[in-house]
């Protein structure tokens, strides 16, 4: 099980810890030097809560708290907002023939593809498993076909190919553009039904 502590409560441990270290009876420059140190260790351990370790991508948790944001500003302004969920077909085939390292090859595959073919304004996070999510801000339902599009394709047409073996790659894409969903969850799972629905109809396609 992974414990993961709150942001709020690491910065709050590292005020208390800088708070204490200054009522320390010894010479400033070492409290300096004490105090770089905890922030670097702080700056690191903070980094490391908000992402993947197999993919370098932000995780679940962040994704939970950036997606939570951009639906109130979407309300709150009447703005554009789309949300992809991504899903590599019949990933536990890949893992069942190749291998969990083939899989896990994929998964960095599959992750770097979608960095490079999504806009800098589209936000990335590993869901989990081998689910990807994609926050598309100022986005309405025709704009976000076009890179999920460009996407499914990429992965489409790339050569995986591991240990001399290569492996057939697609995904499938649920897509949801529907802001006046109750909540953040809500939204979400308009996305995953659609993920589903993508499914049923064959896989490696885009639904909404």
């Amino acid at each position: 099980m992974n414990f993961e502590l709150p942001e709020n409560m690491l910065d709050e441990i590292q005020a208390n810890i800088e708070t204490i270290i200054n009522s320390f009876d010894i010479p400033d420059d070492n409290k300096l030097d004490v105090i770089k140190k905890i922030n670097f260790m702080y700056s690191s351990t903070k980094q490391l809560s908000a992402t993947d370790a197999l993919t370098g991508l932000y995780n679940r948790r962040h994704f939970e708290s950036n997606f939570e944001r951009e639906l109130l500003r979407a309300k709150r302004y009447n703005s554009k907002l789309s949300i992809a969920v991504i899903d590599i077909d019949y990933f536990k085939n890949v893992n069942d023939i190749y291998g969990h390292s083939a899989g896990d090859y994929v998964l960095k595959e599959v992750a770097y593809i979608a960095l490079n073919t999504i806009r800098t304004t589209d936000m990335l996070f590993r869901y989990g498993g081998e689910e990807f999510v994609i926050i598309l801000t100022e986005t309405p339902r025709e704009g976000a076909v076009i890179p999920l599009e460009r996407l499914r394709a990429s992965v489409e047409n790339r050569k995986f190919c591991y240990k001399n073996q290569e492996i057939k790659v697609t995904v499938s894409i649920g897509l949801s553009s529907d802001t006046s969903a109750a909540t953040p969850c809500e939204m979400f799972d308009l996305a995953d039904k659609a993920l589903y629905k993508a499914k049923e109809a064959g896989r490696n396609r885009i639904e909404y």
